[in-house]
């Protein structure tokens, strides 16, 4: 992604005029920007009560105590790195993975925890979101939802929504106790040496370890260094695990900087004190003064939600 995040400012993501349609609930299922708010990921508002206030949660980037903190099974709310997928075996492949212009894998940008305690089917459940960072892309995405073209439109962001009942195959049935004895109940699927984030469905030709979601992801692992990776693990009479990459150990050039995404209740501001810059003040009374990577999040997820919160409009 481009680090000038001005150029992100001018960027305005609206929803479509879409009718809505039957869903089918399926693990990460991709979303129409038509059928979420984000008061109802938040608590499950139905927006037929006019009377009713939704709760709002806010969200406030903070750097993990310990990485071991964003793993799946402890169910975080996070942005940058990685996903977690909640469920970590029926993921997005296809074209649900890829930009709709470019054609490029998607980038993970946050994803939520947001559990609906009335709906057994959804006593877990995460929104995930993704974009394509070119620039290129998001502008084309603006221009063709202004169009109002008919059809399946091709997007460059999209928000998935995964939910589990309390008794699955992948968790626990109790509460983790997050004292560094939880597991999950078993393995995910195999994701992409390059990226973490999706499926590898594909696997080298050569060593016949290192798995990949793309094309571009195996040549650009190659480039980085697979290349004498690859030389060393066919020669081995024995594949080390310590040449391949852990699941989870990326290269920190393809993804954003990770952090916990801390939820409070709104804080209750005074009317006449609500500016532009009451966001980040927030941040700044909760958290102190930000460092250079905190500011330049702060500068992005600015954009971000704006961007979120347009997708996720009603119609």
């Amino acid at each position: 992604m481009e680090p000038n995040a001005d150029k992100l400012r001018g960027l305005c993501i609206t929803s479509l005029d879409d009718e809505d349609d039957d869903e089918t609930e399926l693990p990460n299922q991709p979303l129409p920007a038509s059928t979420v708010t984000v008061a109802a990921a938040a608590s499950g508002y139905d927006d037929g009560d006019e009377d009713e206030e939704a709760e709002v949660m806010l969200g406030f980037l903070e750097k993990p105590k310990h990485p071991g903190l964003l793993l799946r099974h402890l169910f975080p709310s996070k942005a940058g790195g990685i996903p977690a997928w909640l469920d970590p075996v029926n993921l997005p492949t296809g074209n649900s993975s890829c930009c709709g212009f470019c054609g490029e894998p998607l980038h993970f940008v946050l994803q939520i925890y947001a559990p609906i305690e009335s709906n057994a089917a959804a006593f877990h459940r995460t929104l995930f979101m993704f974009m394509c960072p070119s620039m290129a892309c998001l502008h084309r995405d603006q221009h063709k939802q202004w169009t109002r073209n008919q059809g399946n439109p091709r997007r460059s962001v999209r928000v998935f929504r995964c939910q589990l009942p309390r008794t699955n195959v992948f968790y626990s049935s109790e509460p983790p106790s997050r004292n560094n004895s939880d597991k999950p109940l078993c393995a995910g699927a195999a994701l992409c040496h390059w990226c973490g984030t999706w499926k590898g469905d594909k696997i080298c030709g050569g060593c016949k370890k290192s798995r990949y979601c793309s094309e571009k992801h195996q040549a650009l692992h190659w480039r980085s260094g697979h290349k004498n990776d690859c030389l060393q693990i066919i020669n081995s009479s024995e594949a080390s695990s310590s040449v391949l990459p852990a699941v989870g150990k990326v290269p920190a050039r393809t993804s954003w900087p990770e952090y916990q995404i801390a939820i409070d209740d709104e804080v209750d501001l005074d009317s006449d004190g609500c500016d532009e810059d009451s966001s980040k003040s927030l941040v700044m009374q909760k958290h102190g003064k930000p460092d250079d990577t905190m500011q330049s999040w702060m500068d992005q997820f600015e954009v971000f939600s704006r961007a979120f919160s347009l997708l996720c409009l009603p119609t």
